[in-house]
């Protein structure tokens, strides 16, 4: 059994794909058994010095160019207008080394690029060479820098990348690639090729299977770094794939294997959205992988954890309780259970005592108004037998009176 908890995914399941040959040696947030559970956005105050060119020449290519040059040659920035300022930020830089085939031979948003990459620090160190090496641009499929600059390179084209951490690994860095944490990098890219993607309804089942699987997992990598709007997105695109109508024979393993996906996809971006405070999207996340896997505990565990951060505590109690009921020795649910219940007790005394202040403490104020009604009763009576008996009294005086009289 493996418990639910809030931050957790499968660590098995958070890694980069081979695809974009990063991966996230961290342990799992998510601890929950199927899936996990990326960038801050604060600003680095220095801008990152543009390199010299590293070309050598047309067409040369060799393995460590940036190890040859002095501190004093990384400091110094080349002519200003060889570099482009990819975001006018300075942290995102583009410089050409060799010329590609025109704007006109720039690959779109949504195909398949294939490139050659070679990854160094600021000092000049070589931490990642990948010949051919394919993703689809603009999906989330690699660090951000190359998403960014590779949509504005040329056919053909080699170009040097400049890049602050912040659009690389971020403040938490990488294992594979081993990039320390909050450094700049230098990315030597040349593209080979851009193909439009395949058409998913025309995909086999094995080939939709994995894709779909490799977004969800890169969708893993943006959230272990706390990007958790490009997590959504990854997760999005995987949903697609999943959902997309089928033109050929899949079988019904097959069909299992891609809601198995789509249903991890969900959980996940309920995960990714509540850390956002996107809270209604989580909700609806998780009615979604429900209605597909009625007893999912993930789904239901979030959907509690929703319910309660919208106030509404009765809804999220019974939500866990179905959840507990599923798997009564989750401590996770246990413990989120406890603390609701008395959360939920603590505001109902509150109301309570609001009520009482508002109407001025009817209780007490009913019984006063019910002695007076009985002393006021019991005073009339008195009064009245009083009256009587005088009046009793006088008559008997008067006969008495006449009869002496007579």
């Amino acid at each position: 059994m493996t418990d639910v908890k809030e931050e957790t995914v499968d660590a098995s399941d958070i890694h980069d794909s081979p695809a974009s040959g990063t991966k996230n040696g961290r342990t799992s947030l998510l601890e929950s058994g199927e899936d996990f559970e990326v960038l801050d956005d604060e600003d680095i105050g220095d801008e990152p010095p543009p390199l010299e060119d590293t070309g050598g020449g047309k067409g040369k290519k060799t393995d460590e160019p940036l190890k040859q040059k002095s501190d004093t040659d990384l400091e110094s920035p080349g002519p200003a207008e060889e570099w482009l300022d990819v975001l006018g930020n300075g942290q995102l830089k583009k410089k050409v080394l060799v010329a590609g085939g025109g704007r006109n031979s720039r690959p779109q948003k949504g195909q398949n690029v294939k490139i050659n990459l070679k990854t160094y620090l600021k000092d000049g160190t070589l931490v990642e060479d990948q010949p051919d090496l394919c993703f689809t641009l603009g999906d989330g499929d690699v660090i951000q820098a190359l998403d960014l600059a590779v949509q504005l390179m040329d056919m053909g084209e080699k170009a040097l990348i400049q890049t602050d951490a912040k659009y690389a690994y971020g403040a938490e860095g990488s294992h594979e690639p081993e990039v320390p944490p909050s450094v700049e990098l230098s990315l030597e890219v040349e593209l080979l090729e851009a193909t439009d993607a395949p058409d998913v309804e025309l995909m086999p089942p094995e080939e939709r299977i994995a894709l779909a699987s490799h977004k969800r997992e890169r969708g893993n990598v943006h959230y272990q770094r706390g990007d958790y709007a490009f997590a959504v997105n990854s997760y999005s695109i995987a949903l697609q794939i999943t959902e997309s109508n089928s033109k050929v024979d899949i079988s019904p393993e097959e069909e299992n294997e891609l809601m198995d996906v789509k249903v991890k996809c969900l959980n996940n971006m309920a995960a990714s959205q509540l850390k956002l405070d996107h809270y209604d999207a989580a909700l609806k996340s998780c009615v979604l992988a429900l209605a597909h896997q009625p007893d999912n505990i993930k789904a239901l565990f979030r959907m509690g954890k929703v319910q309660a951060l919208q106030s509404e505590y009765t809804e999220a109690i019974q939500t866990l309780r179905k959840a507990l009921k599923l798997e009564p020795s989750n401590k996770t649910i246990h413990a989120e259970l406890s603390k609701l219940v008395k959360k939920h007790s603590e505001q109902r005394g509150a109301e309570q005592a609001m009520y009482k202040k508002m109407l001025g403490n009817p209780t007490s104020s009913s019984g006063t108004n019910q002695k007076r009604q009985a002393k006021s009763a019991w005073g009339f009576n008195w009064k009245w037998l009083f009256g009587a008996t005088a009046v009793a009294i006088g008559g008997v005086a008067l006969s008495v009176v006449i009869a002496a009289r007579n």
